[in-house]
Parts: C-alpha cells; structure tokens; sequence
C-alpha cells in the first residue's frame, strides 16, 4: 500500500472549522483520522483542565466510555479465531465459562441459557443500560461481588435471543470471560494481544477519582448529568475504562481494518462480522459493519466518545471531556460532527488532494 498523501489545506481546515463549531459544548475536544495504517490528522481543541487553562493536545487521554465494546470484542474474537472459546458456550452453569463466579449456587430464570454470542449481541434478556444498569449500582463491590449481587437482585426479564437490549453488564461478563479462559487480568490480555500490536500501548484503564487521573489525562465536566469522578470507573474496564488518546484509538480502528483483511485472517473476520440475529445493524460488538461502515459511540457523566471506520478506510475518532445528556449517555452532536469530517476526508481522498 502506498504512503498516504498527507492532507490538503482546504482538508484540515474544513475539519479544523467543523470541531471548532461542536466545541461549544464540550471544555474539550480531540480529533484524529487515519487511513491504511497512517495517522494523516491529529488536534486538539478547547481545554484540557480548565482549572489551569491547559490546552488540549493531541496526546492527552481521555475517558473513551463504550468504545472500549469493540476492543473487548476483538478480544473475544481471537479467542474464538484460536479456538480457545465458541460462541456457543454457555456463560454460567455447570459447563459454563464463568461457572466458578457462582460457586454452584441455583441460577435464577434464563441465566444458564446466556451463551458468549448473546453478550457479544446484546441479546441476553435484560440487564439494560438504564437507570437499572448493574455497572453503575453498588461502587463499592468488586466485579465478583457485582455479578454474584446482579444474579440475586435483577433478574432477567426474557429468555436470551430474543431481542437486542444494550447492555454493559453483558460486556463485564466478557471480560470475566476472557479472564476465566487466559488466567490473565482483561487488561493484560487485551494490551499484549491487541493495543500492543496496533500502537496503541499508551491505553490503560482508567481512575476513578480526581486524584486518580493518569498523567497527561484530561478533567471530565458535565452540565449537571452526574459526577464523573462519583463512578467506579475502573470496574467497568471491558465495556467502558480504557483512556486513550484520539491518535490510540484511531491506531486501533486501522490495525482491526488490516488484521480483519479476508485473505490474512479469513476466519477473525467471520468472527467479528457474524450478524446478529436480533438486530441487522449490530454485529458482534461493531454497528453497521454489513454496510462497511463500522461505527461505535460511548459516553458517561464528563465523556463523550465516537470512533467510525468506512468502507474507503477512512478511521476517525472524537473524543470529549464534558457530556449534556442524561447520565452521559451517546451524544448525537458529536456524532455528527464526525460524519461530516469523514465525509469530507473521503471527498478529498476520493479527488486524489
């Protein structure tokens, strides 16, 4: 593959204008774009800290919320690829993957039904990201303690299969899952196996407090949606903890866009690509991936997150230290904001500029 043309002026300064116009509702913002492999486009906007003033620069981290869905998935679609885990294996239970979490104890209605292809689909039959969300009840409980509480205290409400329910609980559980199967901690596993390799070894789970912040890591702001630093941030490592910066996570996007190639690794890409059964536009862990567009977008109280990978290999990432909506939930805005400035990329590595 050829080096990639760096981009025009006219490019960078259409990109530049449209975060500076979604700036206005975060202190700060961080863009980055790549394409086969290459870093063409990293900035940085607003305020890092507004306590000091400090500027956002393109190596600062960020809060990445449920963007860290995908790489859990990759994750889990190795262990799959290596044959080391099925799909179809059930998740508790006397077979199941996470047997000993529940040290034998009589399962409520539906749980020895979840297998690893429902968490990976959202399809388990409850556990929603609602204002019931296991991931954001009990800080104190670690995640042992939170899964044996989940089971007790919030049953779920269908068989699994059904239909596509959001749900960060389920992608805890995956963490557990690849824990139980390498004897590793999730953290570990996914920075040799896949944040390593991709250039992105700077990633980390993220603190949970103020005092907690990592170096070079951004303060998180919110307009009255929840206290960022109130959460246990790190327990919701493999649906929502990692900190990245945006060049990281755009790293990531393009390594995943040549590993999924179909003549190098035919069978992850069937792995990844599988089409959920409960809904067309989700597959496992990635949206949209049938139409060539693979899209996912987080948030929590302070963040705001969005990273997109379309079928000319375009990757480009958005990441912010301040959420509007209820609970820090998927801003809409900022998700636009990124369309555009891929669509305008796309045009212009489409015109050769």
């Amino acid at each position: 593959m050829p080096p990639e043309p760096i981009l025009d002026p006219s490019t960078i300064a259409a990109i530049d204008r449209r975060a500076m116009a979604a700036l206005g509702a975060f202190p700060g913002l961080s863009i980055a774009l790549a394409r086969h492999g290459q870093v063409l486009y990293a900035q940085g906007f607003g305020i890092a800290d507004p306590d000091t003033g400090e500027a956002v620069q393109p190596m600062h981290l960020f809060r990445i919320a449920s963007l860290a869905k995908p790489i859990t998935a990759v994750a889990v679609a190795q262990l799959i690829e290596r044959r080391r885990l099925r799909a179809d294996n059930k998740v508790f239970g006397p077979l199941g993957v996470l047997r000993r979490l529940h040290d034998g104890r009589p399962l409520p209605r539906f749980v020895a039904d979840i297998t690893v292809e429902h968490l990976l689909t959202h399809a388990v039959g409850g556990w929603r990201n609602d204002g019931s969300d296991p991931m954001f009840r009990q800080p104190g409980m670690n995640h042992r303690q939170l899964i044996a509480w989940t089971l007790a205290h919030q049953p779920l409400l269908e068989p699994p299969g059904r239909r596509y329910v959001y749900s960060n609980f389920g992608y805890c559980l995956l963490g557990r899952i690849i824990e139980a199967v390498t004897g590793e901690t999730y953290a570990d596993v996914v920075q040799r196996e896949i944040l390593a390799p991709c250039g992105a070894g700077a990633m980390r789970i993220a603190g949970n407090t103020l005092a907690e912040r990592a170096p070079g890591e951004v303060t998180y702001h919110t307009g009255g949606d929840g206290d960022p630093y109130g959460m246990n941030v790190a327990r919701m490592d493999s649906h929502g903890g990692w900190i990245a910066s945006a060049s990281d996570v755009a790293r990531f996007l393009t390594w995943v866009d040549g590993v999924a190639d179909p003549v190098q690794q035919p069978e992850l890409l069937r792995v990844m690509t599988a089409t959920s059964r409960t809904n067309v536009a989700y597959t496992r862990g990635w949206h949209g991936y049938r139409r060539q567009n693979w899209w996912h977008g987080g948030g929590m109280p302070g963040t705001a997150a969005m990273m997109v990978r379309t079928g000319d290999g375009t990757c480009a990432v958005a990441l912010a230290n301040g959420s509007r909506n209820e609970r820090g939930r998927y801003d809409g805005a900022l998700a636009e904001t990124i369309w555009q400035i891929v669509d305008r990329v796309s045009l212009a590595a489409g015109s050769g500029t």
